[in-house]
């Protein structure tokens, strides 16, 4: 099963890149929290520091999470299971005035 990524402005610098699939066996199903602790493991500290609070473990509140163009939070949050071919963006806060 593959899953395409899309990374934004510190996410992008952490990458390296824009985009990126990962591929899962098909033996067990895939949760949005599996494709961030393999992203963890991947990027190393500075994907972890971004995305996770360090004293709670929580992801951290200000970012979006969308699986094609639904934000985890009206599913089922970082539960929400992944099937083959979906597209999950992790989108930081936009400002501007």
């Amino acid at each position: 099963m593959k899953v395409s990524l899309r990374f934004f402005t510190v996410l992008r610098e952490i990458a390296g890149k824009r985009e990126q699939t990962l591929e899962f066996s098909d033996s067990k199903p895939v949760t949005v929290n599996m494709v961030l602790e393999a992203l963890r493991r991947e990027y190393g500290e500075s994907f972890g520091e971004y995305v996770y609070d360090r004293k709670t473990g929580e992801v951290k509140g200000f970012l979006q999470f969308l699986v094609n163009g639904r934000s985890v939070s009206t599913l089922s949050n970082f539960k929400t299971r992944l099937a083959d071919g979906d597209v999950l963006a992790i989108i930081p806060p936009v400002g501007g005035g």
